[in-house]
C-alpha cells in the first residue's frame, strides 16, 4: 500500500459515515513534507471536524512513524468553492444547486436535478419571460471533464 492510500484509509477510519475523504496530496521531497487532506460531508463539514481529524491523524502518524524522523506539515481542509467536484458523492450532496459542467470544451449550466450511478440531470432555463423554456440535459459521468458548484449571492 502506498503512502497516499494509507493516509486515505487512516483518515476514512477516523471519520463518521456521513463524512468522506475527497483527496490526499503529499508534497514532493521538500522538508517538511506537506500533507493536505480534503474532506467533505453529506451534510457539510465544520472547522471542528477538520481540527478533530487533524489531531487524530497527527497522533496516528507519529505513533506509526509514518514519516520516520522526517518532519511533516498536516493540513485538513474542505474543498473550496473554486474546486471542482471529484466524487459522485459530492454530486449527490449538491442536488438542487446550480452547476457549471465542462463537457467536450463546452460549459453547460443548470440546476442539478438528479444523480444516478452513471449520469447527472441538469435543468436549464433558456430564454426569458413568455419565451422561457425549461429543458433537461442528461450528462454521463464519462463525458464530464470538470464540474463546479455555482455560488449565488442573491
Amino acid at each position: 500500500m502506498d503512502l497516499v492510500e494509507e493516509i486515505r484509509n487512516l483518515a476514512t477510519g477516523n471519520l463518521s459515515p456521513d463524512k468522506f475523504v475527497v483527496e490526499v496530496l503529499i508534497s514532493g521531497n521538500k522538508i517538511p513534507r506537506r500533507v493536505l487532506i480534503t474532506i467533505d460531508g453529506d451534510h457539510g463539514i465544520t472547522i471542528d471536524d477538520c481540527a478533530d481529524l487533524s489531531r487524530k491523524l497527527s497522533k496516528e502518524f507519529d505513533d506509526r512513524a509514518l514519516f520516520g524522523e522526517e518532519n511533516y506539515m498536516l493540513e485538513v481542509s474542505t474543498p473550496g468553492v473554486d474546486q471542482p467536484l471529484k466524487l459522485k458523492r459530492q454530486y449527490y450532496k449538491n442536488t438542487g444547486r446550480n452547476l457549471k459542467v465542462k463537457v467536450q470544451e463546452l460549459f453547460v449550466e443548470g440546476k442539478l436535478k438528479e444523480v444516478t450511478e452513471d449520469r447527472i440531470v441538469l435543468v436549464q432555463e433558456i430564454g426569458s419571460g413568455k419565451k422561457k423554456e425549461i429543458k433537461e440535459k442528461e450528462i454521463s459521468f464519462s463525458e464530464i471533464e470538470k464540474a463546479f458548484v455555482m455560488v449565488s449571492f442573491k
